[in-house]
C-alpha cells in the first residue's frame, strides 16, 4: 500500500529546494554524525514513499555498500593502525572507516535521488523551469524518463520474442537483435517527439502549464524554513563543524549545533508527514 506523502503535495520549488540541499550536503560532508541521520532520513523517507519493492532494493544497496567497505582497504593501504595482512598488504582500520564513510555517501545519494524522482515529477519539473529553459528542461525530463521507459520496452521486446519461439537458442545473437530493435525503437520515438513538440510551437513563446502550482503561505513558509537551516548548515560547515579526516590517521570534528540543524533540515519530510498524519487522527478521533 503506498502511503500519503504531504511533503509532494508542496509546491515543486519546495520540493526543489529541500533536495538540492540534502544532495548537496549529502555529496560534500563526510563527518560520521552526518552520514548517519542523512542515511536515516533518506531510508525511512524512501520506505515511506511506498516504492515497489522497496525493502528488497534497499537490501541490496546495503550489501553493495557493506562490499564496498569491505573491499576499500584491499586498494587503499594508507593508515596507522594494521588490523591484519591481506595478500601481502596491510588492511588497515583508518582505510575501513573511511571505506564506510565512502559507501554513506552511496548509499544516501542513491536513496535521496529516488526519493527525487518519486516526489519531483516531471511535470513539476517542467512547470518549475519550462519558462526559464524550455528546451533544457524537456531534455531533462526525458533523460529522466528514459532509463525506466527502455527496461518496459526491453521486456516487452523480448516477451513478443518468445511468444514467437525466438530467443531460445543463441543468447548473445538474440541480445543483440533485442539492443538493435531497442535502438531502432528508441531513434525512432525521439524523431516522432521532436517533430510532435515542434508543430506544437513548444519553445516559441512563453509556456502556460495545464497543472498551475501557485505558492501558498504554508510553501512560504516552509520555504524559507529550509534556507535559514541551510545556510545555518552551510555556516557550520564553513566553521569546521563537518570535517573529518580518515587518512592517513582519524581526526573528526566534535559534535555540534550543525549536525542538530542538518539532521532537522533531512527530516523535513518526515516531520511533516508525522504532523499530517498526527492532524489526521485527531480529526478522526472527533468525528
Amino acid at each position: 500500500m503506498i502511503m500519503r506523502d504531504s511533503f509532494s503535495e508542496y509546491h515543486p520549488a519546495v520540493n526543489f529546494v529541500f533536495f538540492v540541499g540534502a544532495i548537496g550536503c549529502g555529496v560534500v560532508f563526510q563527518h560520521p554524525a552526518y552520514l548517519a541521520v542523512s542515511v536515516a532520513a533518506s531510508l525511512l523517507y524512501y520506505l515511506t514513499l511506498g516504492r515497489k519493492k522497496a525493502a528488497k532494493a534497499i537490501l541490496w544497496m546495503l550489501v553493495v555498500v557493506v562490499c564496498l567497505a569491505a573491499v576499500n582497504p584491499i586498494f587503499n593501504t594508507r593508515g596507522a593502525h594494521v588490523l591484519f595482512s591481506l595478500f601481502g598488504r596491510p588492511y588497515t582500520q583508518e582505510a575501513l572507516v573511511y571505506g564506510v564513510a565512502l559507501s554513506g555517501v552511496f548509499l544516501t545519494m542513491f536513496l535521496w535521488f529516488g526519493c527525487y524522482n518519486y516526489v519531483l515529477t516531471g511535470d513539476k519539473f517542467t512547470s518549475l523551469f519550462g519558462n526559464l529553459i524550455p528546451s533544457i528542461s524537456l531534455l531533462l525530463v526525458m533523460v529522466l524518463r528514459m532509463v525506466p521507459a527502455f527496461i518496459k520496452k526491453t521486456k516487452q521486446i523480448i516477451g513478443a520474442r518468445m511468444s514467437i519461439g525466438k530467443g531460445e537458442d543463441d543468447k548473445l545473437r538474440e541480445g543483440m537483435t533485442v539492443l538493435g530493435t531497442l535502438v531502432s525503437w528508441a531513434l525512432e520515438g525521439s524523431i516522432v517527439t521532436a517533430d510532435s513538440m515542434r508543430a506544437r510551437g513548444y519553445g516559441t513563446a512563453k509556456r502556460q502549464s495545464f497543472l498551475i502550482y501557485r505558492m501558498r503561505k504554508r510553501d512560504w513558509w516552509l520555504l524559507l524554513t529550509e534556507a535559514v537551516l541551510l545556510a545555518a548548515v552551510i555556516a557550520g560547515a564553513c566553521l569546521g563543524q563537518a570535517n573529518a579526516v580518515y587518512l592517513p590517521a582519524m581526526g573528526v570534528a566534535p559534535l555540534s549545533w550543525g549536525a542538530i540543524l542538518y539532521g532537522i533540515y533531512v527530516f523535513i519530510p518526515l516531520l511533516i508527514n508525522l504532523k499530517e498524519a498526527i492532524v489526521w487522527h485527531i480529526s478522526r478521533s472527533g468525528i
